[in-house]
């Protein structure tokens, strides 16, 4: 048994419980390691291409373009099964990268110039030449509007891959890592919403310029419920739909509409919640079940409400949305986007040109684009590294940046819609350059590690001011 005091709290929680709860005890802690959500996107990566190449491969792809009717009494609208997922589903997934965010901006590594300038370089620089090495290959070809397709970076794999390595990995190097991916997504996101638009329908943008007004004066007014964000939101996303730009950046801009700040501060909180455990204390000789003391019910439930008002919704959100991300929402993406037919010579598709210059832009690129980048940053006094990372450890680090996946396969999608040829090849540079950039960067990483365990304290306080 571990000496850690919380450790020990959590196991006379366990003990004193009943069955049930030690059952799911050990399952809770299995479900908040972010690795294991990496584990189940690749088994359904995996799936989806034993399908495509199977027997029941035209089963596959009748699922995935299978109309799906959304109705709401007279008013319908009609997607199939894979742009459900893709337009849909995957906004509620940009919606949780907006408000990742919104919250690095106001509490996390971005907050601050100093400490933001190098995240924020290294993204530039994992963006710009990625593009570069997938346009000296493909320009002046049918496939050269692909070159979005290498410049981002899976948030999740990257990091799942490594917390593989356990805790001798420096908490600075994953904050770095987390920074740099999301300012990536920041960058990814402009890139889908300017360069992949084909036509716009500037009546529903400006719809949905309203649906956004109005949930920024939701915020304004301090209304702190979810219900009105979730049901303008909708608005919003239906808005995006129709009007030519990507519905899934309604999900981004609809998070930097939801409020950081809670409705009680930590000092009401604390004098309401006084107040009522002690009327609480005042009546534990009363009734014991709480159903048959409506008083104590009462109570009680105060509580409870007044501890959710002092979370922040921005918070709130992203409890709620977690699990649904990482255990559902991605692996579903994976099913229905990691699926590539093998029809023809494989040696052929892994030495076309889209193919080639996705695997080098995402390789080759994310190291010399990120490394170059960030040495150029420091050397000019504008940043520095972060603590316990050396520039070695830095370098792996870049490896892990060339994992692109969800992202990278989003943006296929919208590259070469209609164009499938193009579309398989550029999906097969993805997934063989992720695989290497994850087992390289774990390689990588490892032989920068200290020996021992490191042990951090950064400032990252996130519900101080929210």
């Amino acid at each position: 048994m571990d000496d850690n005091p919380q450790d020990q709290d959590y196991y006379l929680m366990w003990k004193t419980s009943r069955p049930i709860r030690r059952l799911i005890y050990p399952l809770e802690g299995l479900i908040s390691d972010a690795a294991w959500g990496g584990v189940l996107l690749m088994i359904c990566t995996v799936i989806a291409l034993y399908l495509a190449n199977s027997p029941w491969a035209h089963d596959y792809h009748e699922i995935l373009n299978a109309p799906l009717d959304i109705g709401l009494g007279n008013s319908h609208l009609v997607l199939d099964v894979h742009h459900f997922i893709n337009d849909a589903l995957m906004a509620i997934f940009f919606f949780v990268v907006g408000l990742e965010i919104k919250r690095e901006l106001l509490v996390g590594e971005l907050s601050k110039v100093r400490e933001a300038t190098l995240p924020a370089v290294a993204a530039l620089g994992g963006m710009i030449v990625p593009a570069i090495f997938f346009l000296a290959l493909n320009w002046g070809g049918e496939g050269k509007h692909g070159w979005g397709i290498p410049m981002a970076t899976d948030i999740a794999f990257s990091l799942g891959i490594l917390s593989l390595l356990g805790k001798r990995v420096p908490l600075s190097a994953k904050v770095f890592l987390t920074a740099f991916a999301i300012v990536d997504d920041i960058g990814a996101s402009m890139v889908i919403a300017f360069f992949y638009t084909e036509s716009i329908s500037w009546p529903m943008l400006g719809l949905a310029g309203i649906f956004f007004g109005l949930l920024a004066l939701c915020n304004y007014t301090g209304v702190r419920r979810s219900a009105p964000y979730i049901f303008l939101s909708i608005f919003l996303w239906f808005c995006f739909l129709k009007s030519g730009v990507h519905p899934t950046i309604a999900g981004i801009l609809a998070a930097l509409t939801i409020p950081a700040r809670p409705r009680l501060q930590s000092d009401e909180f604390l004098i309401s919640t006084r107040m009522l455990l002690n009327r609480i204390e005042e009546k534990r000789e009363e009734e014991e079940n709480v159903l048959k003391n409506k008083e104590k019910h009462s109570l009680i439930t105060d509580v409870e409400l007044a501890s959710r008002l002092t979370q922040t919704p921005i918070k709130r959100f992203e409890n709620a949305l977690h699990h649904w991300i990482t255990f559902f929402i991605m692996p579903v993406f994976a099913l229905a986007n990691a699926g590539i037919a093998f029809d023809g010579d494989i040696a052929s598709k892994l030495t076309h040109n889209v193919t080639i210059g996705v695997m080098l832009g995402l390789l080759l690129g994310k190291q010399v684009g990120v490394t170059l980048f960030c040495w150029i940053a420091v050397k000019l006094g504008w940043a520095q590294l972060p603590r316990s990372v050396s520039w070695g450890m830095l370098y792996g680090l870049t490896w892990l940046g060339g994992i692109g996946f969800t992202m990278s396969l989003f943006i296929t999608n919208l590259a070469y819609g209609r164009e499938a040829e193009f579309r398989d090849d550029a999906k097969l540079g993805i997934l063989v350059a992720s695989a290497i950039a994850g087992i390289g960067g774990c390689i990588v990483v490892s032989l920068f590690l200290p020996k021992n365990e490191v042990e951090e304290s950064l400032d990252l306080d996130t519900d101080s001011d929210l």
